[in-house]
């Protein structure tokens, strides 16, 4: 006897399972779509991010690279008698790294060089400087409190001859208020060289005060290792 069709629909078991299946695949293609969509949104933020930090690393790389070319050009077009880059013993132990060093009519000038953007803001002092470049904001230290010693050191070389402090900006920086007289923006350099005055001076031989500091000045590669080892210590 022929069973009813209700009855043969409701005992097949091959029925239900295309429905179960579809119901699975609808259930993952769903789920994974934003998923996807999230995932990709994030990536393309993160690569943004990254390509941007890296375009202003590689900005401020090259604008340093052209601040320090402006310093030494400038300083070439005032003295023949210039030193860049050099390490001296410390005035009180250890070793210092001096950015630049000219020799002007009257004494030398124990350069420190500086380079940054926006504004910088900070008393003769004040052990730290702020810098706030958009909505990025550090602080450094007194980069003439830092320098001091560093012509102390040179001092101690020619302990007759007036060795003076000088810090150079560069990059498009705006002080918040008058920086000290012995803090410059590197296109007042030129300027400031030729009309800085020591006053009398009673050092007879030039020449032979610049080849002392030039055979005390130190390149090698042994002592920048020495140097960065004792920075990295500290």
């Amino acid at each position: 006897m022929l069973k009813p069709m209700r009855t043969i629909l409701s005992s097949t078991p091959l029925v239900a399972l295309p429905a179960l299946a579809a119901d699975g695949v609808q259930t993952g293609i769903t789920s994974v779509g934003p998923a996807l969509f999230l995932f990709t949104i994030a990536m393309a933020l993160l690569l943004t991010l990254v390509f941007r930090s890296a375009a202003n690393h590689i900005a401020l790389f090259v604008t340093g690279r052209i601040g320090r070319w402006r310093i030494r050009s400038a300083l070439k077009k005032r003295s023949p008698d210039v030193l860049h880059d050099f390490i001296l013993p410390g005035a009180y132990g250890g070793l210092v790294r001096i950015d630049h060093a000219i020799l002007t009519a009257g004494g030398i000038l124990c350069i420190q060089a500086k380079h940054y953007n926006g504004i910088v803001f900070g008393a003769e002092d004040d052990a730290q400087w702020t810098n706030v470049d958009g909505v990025k904001r550090q602080r450094f230290l007194n980069p003439l409190i830092q320098n001091e010693g560093r012509r102390r050191a040179l001092q101690k070389v020619v302990p007759d001859v007036p060795v003076a402090n000088l810090v150079i900006f560069s990059g498009s920086i705006e002080f918040t208020s008058a920086p000290p007289k012995n803090v410059i923006h590197v296109r007042e350099l030129e300027s400031y060289v030729a009309k800085f005055v020591f006053g009398p001076s009673k050092i007879e031989d030039w020449d032979a005060v610049w080849l002392t500091v030039k055979a005390a000045a130190l390149t090698d590669e042994d002592t920048r290792k020495d140097l960065q080892a004792q920075v990295s210590f500290s």
